[in-house]
């Protein structure tokens, strides 16, 4: 079903998406756009599928991860409003089937461009192609960091820097989530993720409850950062 309100969406992509200002480009994401309204826990891409849109994302969030033969989770990255998935974009310009699994997380409302408009408009709109490429360099870059952290860092230091992030991302130090979610994003078990945060909460950083972490002592958790960092 086209875009109906273009007046709304035409406002709401240039709020999210500030780097796309051309206003042929916009006519066209307009007119060829799809909106779409996922819910939490909607299944957005499976693993080898082919990828027939690119999904332009208003509001909401979604998970992209890998799954081993055990079962273990590993994130890759999130997106949302301002994004797209760049493994979606690459797919559809290499041919290649998606290598990972999209979730969404919060619900998304999205605006799908077809495939074949992602290509047209990479030969035709500069301002197109340099924000795929821009959203490629910074997502390898994330990547990359990801990398190094699960092949040289300690477990225990990543999940303290883990845990200083999620405080700093949701400005609180009560933090609203799981055990098995920590242990998902840095591609680790839940059960050796709990032994970490055990042992932190021994050592008076935190105090454990469930769904719940409070960050008792930030101090306390980046001297023992520094401290294995030595």
């Amino acid at each position: 079903m086209p875009v109906t309100d273009v007046t709304r969406w035409r406002k709401e992509l240039l709020c999210a998406y500030p780097l796309l200002t051309d206003a042929a480009l916009l006519d066209e994401l307009l007119a060829t756009g799809i909106p779409l309204l996922l819910h939490q826990g909607d299944r957005i891409c499976e693993l080898g599928q082919r990828c027939t849109h690119l999904a332009l994302i208003l509001r909401g969030q979604a998970r992209v991860y890998q799954l081993a033969e055990s079962g273990r989770e590993i994130t890759l990255y999130r997106i949302g409003s301002g994004e797209v998935c760049i493994l979606t974009a690459s797919c559809i310009m290499s041919g290649e089937s998606f290598p990972a699994i999209a979730r969404c997380e919060k619900e998304l409302e999205v605006l799908l461009v077809p495939a074949a408009r992602v290509d047209e408009f990479m030969v035709r709109f500069p301002e197109w192609r340099r924000f795929i490429w821009k959203l490629l360099a910074d997502r390898l870059a994330s990547v990359l960091m990801l990398l190094e952290e699960v092949t040289f860092r300690r477990l225990d230091e990543r999940v303290m820097r883990y845990i200083l992030d999620a405080g700093e991302k949701q400005r609180s130090t009560d933090l609203k989530i799981t055990h098995q979610t920590i242990a998902d994003d840095l591609g680790s078990a839940r059960e050796v993720v709990s032994r970490i945060l055990k042992d932190m909460e021994q050592r008076n950083m935190l105090s454990l409850s469930r769904g719940r972490i409070l960050i008792k002592d930030p101090a306390s958790v980046l001297d023992a950062l520094q401290l294995i960092r030595q």
